[in-house]
């Protein structure tokens, strides 16, 4: 009949790159041609600020602003606010009582981290990440030996058979991981087999953390106040300092800002890998 026919039609489009439209089914396609679509990319700016440490009751060698956020906009374009944050804890030395971070990168978005525990007993477990949304470069991935652990380590994605931290073949014992995306412009996490990349053993806790963007909104940003959380060290001990930070100040607007990967782009570039 004419409806089957139509069905038929539909279904047969799905299986070919050119000729598929829904995201899933072009997604998978070029998975199979070794192409990942670029992900939603988060905002990034420079900011400048120091902090003047006469108050406090001893002037430390250094300072540290925490990993997470650091500065934040609000009420801009529509209302919206924005955080900014760092991936990493950075630590700058004290000067004359003052410690000057300067051309400090921060990353728009909202920071999450899921945990999971790997068992070797279930056969078909995923590392499904929850939100949409994400810039796949700012993940990641720590994996502990056990829930008890307080030792971890960095894997570090890996987007071809050589291993970035040594420069060699990825082998059974390089510290890698996989990303793909999943339904719904989700991603998924996957770790070796111990042959291409070290294998998972039962009872690992792996820890994912990533930032959830706005993409573009975020562009052209200049405004900014102090939001994160800055520390020095005393006697072992870590303080934190709450006086004595200047306005935040930027060469340039806030950009890179972007949407994930359209279908069309997936559709064009693909074929070209």
């Amino acid at each position: 009949t004419y409806i089957t026919s139509y069905n038929a039609n539909m279904v047969a489009n799905e299986v070919f790159i050119d000729s598929a439209t829904l995201r899933e089914n072009v997604v998978a396609l070029a998975k199979n041609i070794g192409y990942t679509p670029k992900s939603r990319k988060a905002s990034r700016c420079n900011i400048n600020f120091f902090v003047d440490t006469s108050n406090l009751s001893i002037t430390p060698p250094s300072v540290t602003v925490k990993a997470g956020p650091v500065a934040a906009t609000a009420n801009q374009f529509g209302n919206d606010s924005f955080i900014f944050n760092v991936l990493e804890d950075t630590t700058v030395p004290v000067v004359d009582g003052i410690g000057s971070f300067e051309n400090l990168e921060v990353i728009e978005g909202t920071r999450v981290t899921q945990t999971f525990i790997y068992s070797a007993r279930n056969l078909n477990q995923r590392f499904l990440l929850s939100n949409a949304g994400i810039d796949t470069d700012t993940i990641q991935v720590k994996v502990k030996p056990s829930e008890g652990s307080t030792i971890s380590v960095k894997y570090d994605v890996s987007n071809s058979l050589i291993d970035q931290k040594t420069n060699s073949v990825i082998n059974g014992s390089s510290t890698i991981y996989f990303i793909q995306e999943i339904e719904d412009e989700r991603y998924e996490v996957i770790f070796g087999d111990g042959i291409f990349g070290k294998a998972l053993e039962d009872g690992n806790v792996v820890e994912v953390s990533y930032l959830v963007c706005a993409g573009a909104d975020a562009n052209r940003i200049t405004s900014f106040d102090f939001s994160g959380r800055l520390v020095y060290i005393s006697d072992s001990t870590e303080n934190s300092i709450t006086s004595g930070i200047s306005l935040i100040t930027v060469e340039s607007p806030s950009s890179g800002g972007d949407a994930i990967e359209s279908v069309a782009s997936i559709k064009k570039y693909a074929p070209q890998v």
